[in-house]
């Protein structure tokens, strides 16, 4: 493995799974009900933030009546989790990266943007959860990504430095985050985010987990 690394902490949504047309899909039908349509490029714009961030931003922009901020957040999870419980397939690369890692004994973490309720229903559908030694979401700090709260609770809860921990993201302010705890960054942008100057500051960039070759 590379130098200087004792860890490595995933993002889920987009590196794990393609779940953003999940999260999308989760959206557009309770903020329909709301009387609010939004649109792929709509979604977009809140791609990384936590979910109280993300519905904290759309009130602010086409405020609505009746149900709480929290009550929206609660059903859009309830909407993605039985979702979920279908079935939901890892991103390429995925489990033969995971492996690698875990056979060289370096212990692994989650931390995402997404609630707790969320990463826990992935992780077990994809029959990963006991790769993972910790498990955290940005909802339990005090700010979310791009800021590096969840990446340093990561580190600490691993007990390991974050300058040595090795992070994987898909989305600029996961990035800005993992940079943000001074962790080096493999990023695996979606294709239409590829060209985003922000990714040059990635130690690695790639199109997928497939092409990651670990020395």
């Amino acid at each position: 493995m590379t130098p200087g690394i004792d860890a490595a902490i995933f993002d889920m949504d987009g590196l794990l799974i393609d779940s953003e047309p999940l999260w999308d899909a989760a959206k557009i039908r309770v903020f329909r009900s709301l009387g609010l349509e939004l649109s792929a490029d709509m979604c977009a714009e809140t791609k990384g933030f936590r979910q109280a961030d993300m519905v904290r931003y759309w009130y602010e922009r086409h405020p609505w009546t009746g149900p709480t901020l929290l009550d929206v957040e609660r059903e859009i999870v309830s909407v993605l989790c039985a979702r979920i419980e279908q079935g939901v397939q890892s991103l390429p690369g995925v489990s033969r990266v995971l492996g690698e890692l875990t056979a060289r004994g370096l212990p692994l973490a989650v931390a995402s943007s997404s609630p707790a309720r969320v990463i826990h229903a992935v992780l077990g559908s994809l029959g990963i959860a006991p790769l993972f030694r910790v498990v955290r979401s940005a909802e339990a700090e005090l700010k979310g990504k791009p800021a590096p709260d969840v990446y340093l609770a990561a580190a600490r809860e691993l007990g390991v430095e974050p300058q040595r921990c090795l992070a994987f993201e898909d989305s600029p302010a996961g990035l800005r985050s993992a940079l943000a705890a001074g962790m080096r960054v493999v990023a695996v942008p979606a294709a239409a985010d590829w060209l985003l100057p922000v990714f040059d500051g990635a130690w690695l960039k790639l199109p997928s987990l497939n092409e990651l070759t670990l020395p």
